[in-house]
Order: structure tokens, then C-alpha cells, then sequence
């Protein structure tokens, strides 16, 4: 990516903290993210994989890049909390927070909040994680945040069912093509919009703006852990998916790109704001959303 682009490298010598870097788009985002200068903060669950992607990126790089290690499992509130006030505690400085991190269940499962999992990782993960660092971010003279979202949420036709949040009604449907599973997961990708155009509102004028994207259909190995079935499917959608750095070219671009500047609660895809979906757009359901995830927080 970098060899493409001749002007200057906003996120040079800034401090980027980024869930999901250990493989896919989040680890082809990490690496490049190096190659322009940035230094690191990556949070993942695995110490002794993470310990091995941040050698990897310090060796890729070619330079004397900073690549921290916190470890959080994004299922768990408490070890969130943990990781953040790690950060807090080590990095004087954020600029950057990308919310990465993602998965897809195919059976209905419970977090130790009590919470239905898809919904814990792909949505409440990352909203505590950018409240938690939200004044560190403050503190920098501009700062983003950044959230993978994709175009799945437009299976979210009817909204955030705001009466189900433990999942009931999904995990009812029939296992065919993963139907529930994978409704379920388009609700929280929708809520990352959400999510985003609700954090750009309340941080107007903080020198804080929020972004999230779509990063197409990406070959990597997302899903895998739900079954044959699951893996059969991925396996066909890998012929016709990008590669993670390409993938993961909307995300550096967010990170790096001067042309947002001005930008704010804005989804892209390909480098390009896009309109998501009606549900999408609706910032009552956007506002609904912060003061029900704050109240699953505090539990």
C-alpha cells in the first residue's frame, strides 16, 4: 500500500492502539501502520501469539517502531477494564483507537456479564474500550476512532431489536447457511455504525472524530471455528474475496489520511464515505443504543 502513495504520513510518530491485529485486516493494518512510522498499542487475547505478530511487525517495519502488548479478552468486561487501564498507565499518549476486533458464533453463548457473546465482542467490546480511553484521546491535539463495521449490516433490515438483546430470537431460526448466527452478526455491525454516529455527535468540537468502514469480503480465517458448515462456506467465499492488505487499505487510510480531517460519524468503503443502509441512519435508534450499552457496562 505504502509504495502507492506520495504525500505526507499524517500517523507518522503517533500512537495507534488496535484491537483484532493478530491476523486478517487488522494484522495487514498493524503492519503497514509500522511501515509509516506509527508505533503500537495492540490488544489481543493471546500473549504468546501476540508476543510473535509484534516481532514480526518491529522486524517488517525496517525501523525502530514502539509495539506495545496488552492483553484483553474481548468477551470480558473486567478484562477490558484491566487492559485499558494498562494503557492508560503506560502510553502518555493516544491518538489513535481502532476497533477491530470481531467474530460470529454459531450457537447461542453467554459471556461471563451474562451478555450474549456476539454482541459482547462485536459491539460492547468495543464501545467500553473507547469509553475507557476517551479522555487519553482527548488529550491529543486531534485523534480518531475507528470502528469495522461492514456491508452486512444491511441484513439488520429491521433495526437493533432493542427487546432481545440476549439474542433469543436469532438462535431460533433454522442452522441452514447459518442463518441466525449470521443475522445476529449483521445487528452488530449495524451497531458499530450506530455506535459511530452517536460518538461523533457527543465528541463535537473535542478534537476527536469517529470513523468506521467496510472492508469487503476479506479472505481470512473469520468464522472458522463454528463448524463444517461454516468452514465450507468460508472456503467459497474466499474465491471471490480481496486479500487482507487490501482489505485492510480503508483502515490505514482512515488512520493516515488527511482528507478526513473534516470528517466526522462517516462510513466508508474503498476510501469512499458511503451511505449505509436506512437503519443505519437513524439517529434515535443510534442514541437508544449509547444509553442501553452504557447501563450493560455498568453491570
Amino acid at each position: 500500500m505504502s509504495d502507492k502513495l506520495d504525500r505526507k504520513w499524517m500517523v507518522k510518530g503517533k500512537y495507534v492502539v488496535i484491537t483484532g491485529a493478530t491476523s486478517g485486516i487488522g494484522l495487514a493494518a498493524a503492519k503497514e501502520l509500522a511501515v509509516r512510522g506509527a508505533n503500537l498499542g495492540i490488544v489481543a487475547r493471546n500473549q504468546a501469539k501476540v508476543n510473535e505478530i509484534a516481532a514480526q511487525i518491529k522486524a517488517s517495519s525496517g525501523k525502530d517502531t514502539r509495539v506495545d502488548v496488552f492483553i484483553a479478552d474481548m468477551a470480558s468486561q473486567h478484562s477490558i477494564r484491566q487492559a485499558a487501564a494498562e494503557i492508560l498507565a503506560r502510553c502518555p499518549k493516544v491518538d489513535v483507537l481502532i476497533n477491530n476486533a470481531g467474530a460470529l458464533f454459531e450457537t447461542r453463548q453467554l459471556t461471563v456479564d451474562g451478555l450474549e457473546m456476539t454482541w459482547a465482542v462485536n459491539h460492547l467490546a468495543p464501545f467500553l474500550l473507547t469509553n475507557l480511553l476517551l479522555e487519553r484521546l482527548k488529550e491529543s491535539e486531534h485523534a480518531r476512532v475507528i470502528t469495522t463495521a461492514s456491508h452486512g449490516h444491511k441484513m439488520a433490515k429491521k433495526g437493533i431489536i432493542f427487546d432481545d438483546l440476549i439474542a433469543e430470537q436469532p438462535y431460533r431460526f433454522p442452522k441452514k447457511f447459518m442463518g441466525g448466527p449470521t443475522f445476529r452478526y449483521a445487528e452488530t455491525k449495524l451497531a458499530n455504525i450506530l455506535f459511530t454516529a452517536e460518538l461523533a455527535r457527543r465528541l463535537e468540537g473535542s478534537g476527536v472524530t469517529a470513523h468506521c468502514f467496510d472492508p469487503g469480503l476479506v479472505s481470512t480465517n473469520f468464522n472458522q471455528n463454528n463448524g463444517l458448515l461454516a468452514r465450507l462456506t468460508m472456503a467459497v467465499m474466499k474465491m471471490f474475496s480481496r486479500t487482507p492488505e487490501k482489505g485492510a487499505e480503508t483502515l490505514v487510510w482512515l488512520a493516515d489520511s488527511d482528507e478526513i480531517t473534516s470528517s466526522n460519524g462517516s462510513y466508508y468503503t474503498d476510501m469512499q464515505m458511503t451511505i449505509p443502509s436506512e437503519a443505519a441512519q437513524n439517529m434515535d435508534a443510534a442514541k437508544r443504543l449509547w444509553e442501553v450499552s452504557e447501563d450493560e457496562i455498568r453491570q
